[in-house]
């Protein structure tokens, strides 16, 4: 291989080069993002503690309560809120969720109504022969009580009308940088405590106090799964983009390898035409 060999090894050096840049950059923003992220989910989680132990207490305290939302409806349908991510690059990510909501619904699809958060959920779950209902995206890394407002109004609807009898939330759950496991969470109807509930007083009167409390409850609830999901995201991307940078030193250091070979190659042939030439 001579001249012409050695431009396109180097060529092909600068342009992985140049994407290495790019893969790198990528992994600091995802690590600066699940950091950010990690935090939110943390101080969310606390909130959210109090806020289930809350509603399930009002839910054991009042036995004759004939609220929908602690007992399943007539209808034959469940409806199952998938969480998925709006951008690329974060390798399986995306798949997994769908995957593991293909097996939720089995053979049972007339039966499913799906709603997608994540604009890359929704040609997923379209691939796998389902129908959406609902669709949203571009949620911020920071979902705001009115994008979380706004998804649990459309499940409620559902609920209420008795449309659907259960509505379930799949998602990837995080756990740690290094595993994330997808998960399906029953959002309603919800479970009452089993053991004995002390005796309460509610202002202005039950029924107030429990649609208040709900609805604090499923936004804390969906808002916090999401936040478990974007930190799932940021770590499946940023895990992709740092094994992307790796291969990339891999393949920057064989090109080296070779670029170098064949140089020093060619030096070797000059010398030895030089030698050559001079001894005749």
């Amino acid at each position: 291989m001579g001249a012409g060999g050695l431009v396109d090894i180097k060529r092909r050096m600068k342009s992985v080069k140049s994407t290495r840049k790019i893969t790198s950059a990528m992994a600091l923003v995802s690590t600066s993002k699940l950091r950010k992220c990690r935090k939110e989910l943390v101080g969310n989680e606390e909130y959210l503690i109090v806020a289930e132990n809350t509603i399930k207490s009002l839910a054991s305290a009042e036995s004759d309560s004939e609220s929908p939302y602690f007992k399943k409806n007539d209808s034959t349908k469940k409806l199952y809120i998938v969480i998925t991510s709006d951008s690329g690059l974060c390798a399986g990510y995306n798949n997994n969720v769908v995957a593991y909501l293909q097996q939720l619904i089995g053979e049972h699809k007339n039966d499913a109504s799906v709603i997608t958060v994540g604009s890359k959920g929704v040609s997923y779950v379209r691939r796998a022969g389902l129908e959406t209902v609902e669709e949203y995206v571009d949620i911020s890394d920071s979902p705001t009580i009115k994008e979380v407002k706004t998804i649990i109004a459309k499940a409620l609807s559902l609920y209420s009308q008795k449309m659907v009898s259960e509505v379930h939330i799949v998602y990837t759950k995080f756990v740690s940088p290094i595993k994330q496991d997808v998960k399906d969470e029953l959002l309603l109807p919800i479970d009452k405590l089993e053991e004995t509930v002390r005796e309460q007083i509610f202002e202005p009167n039950f029924e107030t106090v429990l649609a208040n409390s709900l609805e604090i409850y499923l936004k804390g609830k969906l808002r916090s799964i999401i936040l478990s999901s974007k930190c799932s995201e940021q770590s499946s991307r940023m895990t992709a983009m740092n094994g992307a940078t790796s291969n990339a030193d891999d393949i920057i250091s064989e090109l080296s390898l070779r670029y170098n070979r064949i140089r020093q190659a060619s030096i070797t042939e000059e010398i030895s035409e030089i030698v050559g030439g001079a001894n005749a």
